[in-house]
Parts: structure tokens; sequence; C-alpha cells
């Protein structure tokens, strides 16, 4: 019996609740506990602290003391419900909130304006891009993902409320207080995205806030300074401005913001604000959308609502102006639950205790809105509420899933909205000349920054237009980009008149890029874009925006961001063109492709370890992960004595690293094409080798370096004096001649019949005495000869025009003192046995340096970045940046081990991972992996079982050869060890 009686109670008590707040996103899943407590607190409060619950004040964690002490005054004092933060700092505010929480009566309700996270309000924390750049973005998963991370932040703050998603539909371009704040024009966008942002957000226990009802989307004003009007159609508002609150309703929205604006078509009173109105609050919001979650006022301090004439009762208005407690006292009537920012608490607690007594207010609607506060508080956890934790508080709100986040934003948000000649994403980099025009008033160095990753391009700066033209001159291509404050989403925008005109000249004399870091509709003061080729909206000028961007216009990510908004008779909201990636490597964080950025960071300390203990100079090191550079970073300086700090764009002598980064790729084109094969043997590419002991050796063999050929031959020490083992006057001169044109170093040129005795010396050289490995620099020597027989040019000149040019590989040459300042060349050592001077610019191979510089086998000068092109090329099977270099056939072909069984672990041309214990890698490579090594210190190595390419410069040749430590304490192999560790997926 007392069982079903319980059973009676519980079912009354529901029903009770059922009929009080049907359909209440405030009720909780155990209602009878939470409808206890809720009358528990309620019955507890006097009739001034029931109403002190309906008010939310704001509160900076910057504030003074005086300030502070009146806050908490008003809170002790008046029981209120609630705070809204604005500014101030993360810690700063967790202390201020668990000292308001430990002054009141019942645990206060705090909310917070974090649109795109906790950076909208305080310092120190993360901010996500703006909703209308999240509404280009057709994959709404992410955007809930968005309402998810910020909702964890809020959580973290101990904040209850984020007065977000806004749901206005931006419809006027001129609004100065929406736009970016809007996910856009289209209803349908709009509400997909409130949605999702909604979901996410309440997901995780954070309560969402739609606004500005009934749509502050299509207004010219700021109803912050004034009373904007929205003209539309009571039909109209119904269909468009209404239609995301509906379906977020429907799907559990917590609360509403109801804004202050004149809307005729649904308030008759003229001027009289909608915060204010029983109609659009009631009737509409309550009664017609059957919203019972909890409505809060905007800030009744806002000039909208604060400086509010009083209409006569003829309609006209009178010079009676409302009081801040009427105002109160009004926007309760109409309906709201919460009264946020009023002007003057007590005035306006008063007002509504007096009208409470007249019997103006009843008890049931007292009631009816003290307890979905006091719900609403349960719901959040404050009936067992916690103080906010201050331990790693900061990490706790800037974490790596949110730099994760906010780079797959931007990747899927940036627009392609012209492209005209399919000039983006860039290809055929060998036939662009490019330069780089910064417009606007911020910076724009990560975007430049970024494209100077995918090949040469400069930055043009002038003093006026005449100056401009002059320089672009030598430039077929122009990349205009447009930015301007990132600060917040109310930044101005716009072009200058004179920005105007560049642009509009530029473009009629080059194919031009418009990238604007802007919202779109900066494209509408542009009158005539026809000669724009391309235009590229990627709304925001953060940091990765900008780096996001220029890795699209190169094609290593895709376009698939779409308009939000219309641009005039320009473009169309939706409008947006879908590019692919054209496999050029991007740039990220690690997570992206399943590594770990802790684990990844330990590549840092052996890197210092190794300048530290002066095992080299300086480093650049890099690490790419399917198709992504995750690590690209520099160490130490270009010198132990020196102040020169290596930067990403210093170039550094790859030594052996040439092998299979010049002559090799030269070599496979040629097989390919059926010129050789690998049973080629040497006389049938080289005629005298024929009656040679070298006649039956075939490419294979000498490339897999199993051909009895010696490992090397001083070349140079012939060519010194016997006595003062100087360059001997024989074979050197200090100036150049027809007779001695070999330039081997500064002021140091070589008899010019010198490569032609080299060639003798190789082709004349015994064999060792049988056929096991021995590693062999002779076999480039001899490739070189051919190659450049076979295509009448020199090897640097088929490197670069086959190869690096198209690659966008503009860091990589022979050479580099012909074409690049000293200050870009990292030195290679202080010679003192051969040339006797710094060797900076030259080549440091001395056989490489007695061939003008230019060895097949030593000799190209790079960078970290340049070299994993290439390397990401072959691990791509011969494709990169939308060109087929191989066959994915000649690379396996090339890629093979074909003398194992003899204990040779070398491919042809490529070195590969050792047999046994010792070698050439760290042990935890796959077998299918490739690479090579030189004398410098330089490294690279690829994996296609793991995707991985790994690149390691230095110069640990300066200033003695002698200094093996970095090889003896195998640094190179360690740091791949630890790259291989950081593999987590």
């Amino acid at each position: 019996m007392r069982h079903f009686f319980l059973l009676y109670v519980f079912f009354c008590l529901s029903n009770l609740t059922y009929s009080q707040d049907k359909q209440s996103p405030l009720i909780t899943d155990d209602t009878i506990a939470q409808q206890k407590w809720v009358d528990s607190i309620y019955d507890s409060l006097s009739l001034r602290e029931k109403i002190g619950q309906l008010y939310m004040i704001m509160v900076f964690s910057n504030q003074d003391e005086k300030t502070k002490l009146d806050n908490i005054k008003l809170i002790r004092d008046h029981k209120l419900g609630g705070v809204i933060y604005s500014l101030g700092g993360p810690v700063r505010q967790a202390k201020l909130n668990n000292s308001l929480q430990a002054i009141s009566k019942v645990p206060l309700l705090v909310g917070i304006d974090a649109e795109w996270g906790l950076g909208m309000r305080l310092d120190s924390t993360y901010s996500f891009p703006w909703n209308m750049t999240l509404g280009a973005i057709r994959d709404n998963a992410l955007i809930e993902r968005t309402g998810k991370l910020i909702g964890e932040h809020c959580k973290r703050m101990g904040i209850h409320f984020n007065f977000a998603p806004v749901t206005d539909i931006n419809t006027n371009p001129k609004n100065p207080i929406i736009g970016n704040r809007s996910f856009g024009e289209n209803r349908d966008n709009v509400t997909e995205k409130a949605l999702a942002f909604m979901k996410g957000m309440q997901g995780v226990g954070v309560l969402a806030n739609a606004k500005h009802f009934p749509g502050h989307g299509d207004t010219d004003q700021d109803s912050h300074k004034t009373l904007p009007t929205v003209g539309f159609s009571e039909k109209r508002i119904d269909s468009v401005e209404l239609y995301p609150y509906k379906k977020l309703i429907r799907e559990g929205l917590s609360s509403v913001m109801v804004a202050h604006l004149n809307v005729p078509s649904l308030e008759s009173r003229l001027g009289y604000p909608s915060s204010l109105s029983k109609y659009i609050v009631t009737d509409i919001l309550k009664q017609r959308l059957g919203f019972n979650g909890l409505i809060f006022t905007d800030a009744l301090n806002m000039r909208g609502v604060a400086d509010m004439v009083q209409p006569s009762v003829d309609g006209n208005t009178s010079s009676t102006f409302l009081t801040s407690g009427t105002i109160d006292l009004e926007a309760f009537k109409a309906g709201n639950d919460v009264l946020l920012i009023s002007e003057d608490v007590s005035v306006g607690i008063s007002k509504i205790a007096e009208a409470y007594k007249t019997g103006e207010i009843t008890e049931a609607r007292l009631a009816h809105s003290v307890k979905k506060v006091l719900r609403a508080k349960y719901k959040v956890g404050l009936h067992d509420y916690q103080p906010v934790g201050l331990h790693n508080l900061l990490n706790d709100l800037n974490r790596i899933e949110d730099n994760l986040l906010y780079e797959e934003l931007m990747e899927n948000a940036i627009t392609v909205v012209k492209n005209d000649k399919d000039l983006i994403p860039f290809q055929k980099l060998e036939t662009k000349s490019l330069a780089y025009v910064e417009l606007g008033d911020d910076s724009g160095t990560p975007f430049f920054e970024g494209l100077k990753k995918y090949t040469k391009i400069h930055k043009i700066e002038a003093d006026g237009f005449s100056d401009l033209t002059n320089k672009l001159q030598a430039y077929n291509t122009v990349i205009i980009g447009f930015h301007r404050s990132n600060d917040s989403p109310w930044k101005a925008y716009k072009f200058s008149e004179e920005e105007q005109r560049w642009i509009s000249q530029i473009s009629k004399t080059h194919n031009v890029v418009l990238d604007i870091f802007v919202k779109p509709y900066a494209l509408m003061d542009l009158e005539n874009i026809d000669d724009i080729e391309s235009i590229v909206i990627s709304y925001q000028n953060s940091v990765v925006a900008q780096e996001k961007s220029a890795q699209l216009l190169f094609g290593a990510i895709p376009s698939k961001g779409v308009l939000p908004v219309s641009i005039s008779n320009h473009f169309k909201a939706g409008d947006g063109i879908f590019n692919n990636s054209i496999e050029r490597l991007s740039y990220g964080l690690p997570e992206h492709v399943g590594m770990n950025s802790k684990k990844l960071s330990k590549l840092d300390s052996v890197a210092k370890l190794a300048v530290k203990e002066k095992m080299t100079p300086g480093i650049q090191l890099l690490v790419a992960r399917k198709g992504k550079v995750i690590y690209n970073k520099n160490f130490g300086k270009h010198t132990y004595e020196g102040k020169e700090i290596v930067h990403f764009d210093d170039i550094y002598d790859l030594a052996s690293l040439t092998k299979i980064l010049a002559t090799l790729p030269l070599l496979m084109e040629l097989e390919e094409e059926g010129i050789v094969s690998l049973d080629t043997k040497l006389p049938e590419i080289l005629p005298e080798y024929n009656n040679s002991n070298k006649a039956q050796i075939t490419l294979k063999s000498m490339l897999s370096h199993y051909a009895q050929l010696r490992p090397w031959e001083p070349f140079y020490y012939k060519t010194l004096d016997s006595i003062t083992k100087k360059p001997s006057e024989t074979y050197y001169r200090r100036k150049k001649s027809k007779e001695f044109n070999i330039e081997v170093a500064k002021e140091l040129y070589l008899r010019s019949d010198y490569e032609d005795s080299i060639q003798d010396i190789i082709k004349d050289s015994d064999l060792l005495d049988r056929k096991q490995y021995r590693y062999s620099d002779f076999p480039y020597y001899i490739l070189k000869k051919f190659i450049e027989y076979h295509y009448d040019r020199r090897l640097d000149e088929l490197a670069q025009n086959h190869f690096y040019e198209s690659l966008g590989a503009n860091y990589t040459m022979y050479n580099p003192y012909h074409t690049i300042s000293s200050k870009k060349i990292v030195p290679t050592e202080i010679d003192d046995y051969y040339r006797y001077q710094k060797i900076h610019g030259y080549v440091h191979d001395m056989g490489a340096a007695m061939q003008n510089g230019v060895g097949g086998h030593a000799g190209v000068f790079s960078n970290a970045n340049d070299v994993a092109k290439i390397m990401q090329m072959y691990l791509q099977k011969g494709f990169y940046g939308g060109k087929r270099y191989f066959k994915p056939e000649t690379i396996n072909k090339f890629n093979t081990c074909y003398y194992c069984e003899n204990d040779n672990r070398r491919g042809v041309g490529f070195d590969k991972p050792q047999l046994e214990d010792e070698g050439p890698t760290c042990g935890c490579v796959s077998m299918t992996s490739f690479g090579h090594s030189g004398f410098t210190g330089s490294y690279t190595w690829a994996d296609p079982d793991e995707e991985i390419v790994y690149v390691f410069l230095a110069n640990r040749t300066y200033p003695k050869a002698e200094n093996n430590i970095l090889l003896r304490e195998n640094i190179r192999t360690k740091i791949q060890r630890l790259i291989y560790e950081s593999i987590e997926d």
C-alpha cells in the first residue's frame, strides 16, 4: 500500500511540475529532488530576497577595491541571484568568484558573454573564431565542438551561463553591433550553426542563451547607444528572425535574451523597447513559441532602454522618462525572468516589491520566475556548490585541443569566391614570379612568412603608387593581402579609397590574388572586380588564419568554405569554390597526425644539448607526418663566436645529401625515359670506360656501393705545394682567367683542365680486392659527367630546372655565394689544410670545390623546409604540388635493397635501415624507409609506413671537421627515436 502511495505522490509532483513548466529545459532527471530543493530555498526567502534572485549585476575582476566592496554590499544586502562577469583575468575572476559565492545566501548564478570564448572578456584565455567565420564552415560538427570547448572553459571557471549563441540573422551589412557576431544572413545556416553550438555547450553542462530576441540582425544602429528599429512585418519576422528560436527551443534551449528594439509590427506603442513589451516577451516568446526556459533582458543600462521616453496615452511621446526602477518593473511585467545589469538594483527591488504588495504582481507571477532561476541553479549544480580551483587554471583554459580546433575551423572556413584561370592553387611555380603587397593597418607578417615556405616571393614596399608600379614590373603575379585588426569583431574592416585604387590598377596589369583578412562585407567597396583573377576571404587576421590562408593558396590544404553573407551583386551567400589539395606540405600541430606535442618537445632538449656541448654551432630540425610539418625549429647560431642566430631561411651545406637530392633524381628521370636502366654498364654511358677495370660495373651495383670502388680520393692533396702544403702556383691563381676558372674558394681559382684530371684518376683507379659493401663517392663523379654530357648542361642548372624551381625549393642551390647574402649562409669550417680560409658560401667538400662547387656527390645547400619538400615528393611516390615527377614504380625500383643477402643494406642511391644492430638509423624505422646522411652533420630520412619525413641540418664541422661528437653521441638517431616515440595513433 505504501508503495502505491509513493508512486501516487511522485505522479502528482511530476504533473505539478509539468503543468507549471511544460517542456522546461531547466528540469533535471532527479525532478523530485530538484523541486524539493527549489521549494525549500524559495520558502526560506523574504519577499525582497525573492525579488533579489531576479537580478544579475555586472562584475569586473579588474575592478578597483571600492567597486568590489560596493558589489559585495549589493549581493549581501539584496541576496542577488547572480553576476555576469566582464573584463579582467581568469585567476582574479576565480578568486573573486569564490569570495562572492562565499557571502551569498543562495549560491550565485554566474554568467558571461563568451560568444567566441572567454577571450571575449578575459585576458590570458582562449578566443575561437567569430561567428561570421564559423558561418562559412559546412561541417556543423565543428561548430558543436566549438560550443563544447567553450563550455568546458566556462565550466572550469565556475560559469553556468554563456550568453551565446548569437542567433541574429545579419541581413544588413551596415549593422554596427552584430556583423561578425552573426553566423550569416541565411536563416537555415544560422539556425543549424546556433543549434550545433548550443548542443556542444549544453552537452558539458553550461547553459546556452539565444540572443537577441526577436532579432537584431537587420538594424543599422547599436542598442547600446540608442533604440534601433526593425521595420519588418510580423509575418516576415515570424518566418525569418524567429526561425532559429523555434528550432532551438524544440531542442532544449535553456535561455533567451530579449533585445532592446523598436519593432512597430509587434509593439504598437511608439518607441517602446521589445524588452519591455508583454506581447513580444510573453505572447510571442512564451506562449506562441512555447518557451519555458529562463528569459533574460539585455543589459538594462543600455541606452536603448535606459533612455526610454514614456509614451502618452495617444501614442505620442511625452517628456517624462521612465526611472530605472520603473524600467525594471516593466521588464518583469513583460515576462522576463532575469533583470540584467539594472541601473539601480535597490530601487528596482523596491518598485517590484511595491507592485507585489498592491497586487500588480501576483505571488504566482513572482514564484514562476524565481523558481525558474532556482531550477537553473540546481541544474548547474549549485545545490552542491564547489569553489573554483586555482591549480593549473591557465593551462586548463589554454589547451592543445583548443589550438587543434582553431586550426581545423580556419581550414574549413577560408573561402575562395573567385578563381579565374584557375590561378590558385598555384602550380607550375617555375613560371611564376610572385610579389606580395600588404594593405591595411595591421600586420601581415605570418601570411608573408607562410607564403615564403612554398616558393620565392618578395614583399614590395613603396612610397607611393608610382613607386609600387615600377617595382612590380618584374613580377607576373601579385598577392594582395588586406590586413586589419583582429582585436575584436567591431574593428574597422573597410578599404581606404587609395587602397581601392591600388587594387584596381594592379589588377589591370598583373594576375592578382586578393586575400582579405576581414569580414566579407569589405568587398562591397570594390566597384569592379572583373580584373581580379582570384579572391579569397580569410575572415580574420589571426596568426592561424594567415598561416592557413598561405597554405591554401599553394594547395597544401583544400578550400572548403562558403560565404555566410552576400556581397552586393558580386557574390551570394553559399558561394564558394572548392579546390582539392595538390599534395604540398602543410603546417600544423602534431596531434592532427597522431603525434604527441609534449613528447615531441623532447627534441628541443636534445638539440639544445648538442649546441650547448659544442657538438655543432646550430641546428635546423624538421619533422613532417602525413604531409604536414609538425615540428620546425632552429637552435643555436651560425658559429660559436658569432651573433647570427639560426633562422628558418638560413641554408646549410648538405654534403652527401646532394646525392639523393640532385644527382639521383636526374638519373631516375633518365631511367624512366629508357635512356638508362639499372643494369646499364658504365661503358654504355661513358665509352672511355670500355677498356677499364670498371667496364662491367652496372648502375645498380655502383649506386648500391657494391662495385669494389674506392671510397674517395683526396684529389686536392696532389695540387698542394710539397713544401708549404698550400695551393701550388702550378694549379692555382688568386684571380680568375680562362686558364684558371674553377673557383674553389674566395679568390682561389683552380686550373681549368683539372676537372678532367679528376675523371681520369677515377677511371684509372684500382678496384678493391673483393666485392663487399663499401661506401664510395666515385659513382657520383661518374654520373655527373654522364648527365651533363647527355643534356649538354651543368648539373646545377639541371637540378634547378627539372626539380627545385617547380617544387618551390627556392632555398636549394649550388654555390649560394653567387645568389644570396652571406648572412643567410651557414659556414662549414675554418680550413687550415687546403684553402686556408673560412669556408662560407663555398662547398665544404674538396672534390666538389674542384668542380666549381658543383659535385654529383656534394655541393647542394638548402634549408630543412626545402629538403622536406623533396623527401615528401619521394614519400608520395613521385608526386608533389600537382605535378608527377616520377612513376610510383620508379620510386620503388630505386628504394629497393638488391644486395641485402650479401650484407649490404643500401638501395639504389638511397641509404636504407641497418640489417643488424648498428647502422644509420635509430633501429625503430620501417625497412621501407630511406634517406641519407652528410659529412657536415646533415641527415634526412623518410618512412613510407609511418609517413614521416625527418630533416636534421647542422654544421658540426665548424670550426674544425675533426669535431665528431655529434656523430659519436648519435644525436641525429636519438632524435629520430624520440620522433617515433611520439607517435600515438
